[in-house]
């Protein structure tokens, strides 16, 4: 019986041994698991859909011809010809005249600059006061809650497009930050009520109260546990409200309260091309710059869809 005692106390080593290493491999699995992240997720799904590298290349096409537009049409976008009023498209000049004369080929690609920015930095701006408003109602609840819910319905309760009319009719200031400026201010309700519901959701999560009962300070629960959790729903509603909103540019700028000339836009050359009828002697005035701005609010309600798509869990 004795000799057989150290044969047993080696078995149990080994068996301990053993567990130890599939502690230690467990261990790692969970660790491995914890730091595939949301987000990394996302940009997994992401990069393998067709849909988003479409359109993120086409969009990144875009903003390339917007801050560099000399790279593919070298011409003065002001610079404009009378004899040649309305002419066709021809050799040198693929898109034609317009009815000043002006190469229709140069404003188009020229007209991506004042749209895109108008679309960004209104987006920029609707996605941080609208988290920053609905995050801290989300957050601070009670009074604070009731307050700046009813704020946002106020708010809420304007009508864009006659509220843009309204405001930009009345201020005598004319380019873009006036445009951006009235957009930002009237479209962030959308994006605090969807920042608010995000916050409140997230607040109530093991994590976040366990960092609670820890003593963590308000400040650091808010931007180290709930705002990268909470802010998926307000990226994917900003990509979509982008494309919006270049279309609603060249909305105001169709019925004369947005960009108004010499601001190259395709609003402004849209609504030069529809001033007289001249389109129907002369289509591809209207057409150009149109397909321009429908091609460019497909791309990016495209990516949105992507990006919703691949930040909702509920569709893995």
């Amino acid at each position: 019986m004795p000799e057989q005692q150290p044969a047993k106390n080696s078995l149990g080593a080994q068996e301990e041994a053993a567990a130890q290493g599939l502690t230690a491999g467990a261990a790692r699995v969970a660790e491995g698991e914890r730091a595939r992240s949301l987000w990394t997720d996302a940009w997994r799904d992401l990069r393998r859909n067709p849909v988003f590298v479409v359109s993120a290349l086409l969009i990144l096409f875009l903003v390339v011809i917007a801050v560099w537009p000399g790279l593919i049409a070298s011409e003065d976008p002001q610079r404009c010809r009378l004899g040649r009023s309305l002419e066709g498209p021809s050799s040198g000049h693929w898109f034609g005249f317009d009815t000043q004369g002006c190469d229709v080929y140069t404003r188009t690609v020229h007209g991506a600059r004042a749209s895109i920015t108008v679309g960004l930095c209104a987006t920029l701006g609707v996605a941080l006061l609208g988290a920053v408003v609905g995050g801290l109602a989300g957050f601070l609840g009670g009074f604070w809650d009731a307050l700046l819910s009813r704020l946002t319905d106020v708010f809420f309760g304007i009508p864009l497009i006659l509220g843009a009319i309204v405001f930009l009719s009345m201020i005598s200031l004319s380019g873009i930050w006036p445009v951006v400026l009235v957009i930002a201010a009237l479209s962030w309700p959308q994006v605090a009520r969807i920042a608010r519901g995000s916050v409140i959701t997230v607040k109530q999560n093991d994590y976040v109260q366990a960092a609670r009962a820890l003593g963590a300070s308000n400040t650091r629960m808010l931007l180290r546990h709930i705002l990268p959790n909470a802010v998926a729903p307000v990226i994917v509603m900003a990509t979509i409200m982008l494309g919006t909103f270049i279309a609603l540019e060249a909305t105001l700028s169709y019925l004369g309260v947005g960009l108004r000339p010499p601001t190259v836009s395709w609003g402004v050359d849209i609504s030069a091309a529809s001033d007289g009828m001249q389109f129907r002697n002369a289509p591809h005035i209207l057409l150009y710059p149109a397909a321009a701005l429908s091609l460019t609010v497909l791309a990016f309600i495209m990516l949105g869809d992507a990006v919703r798509d691949a930040l909702d869990p509920r569709l893995r």
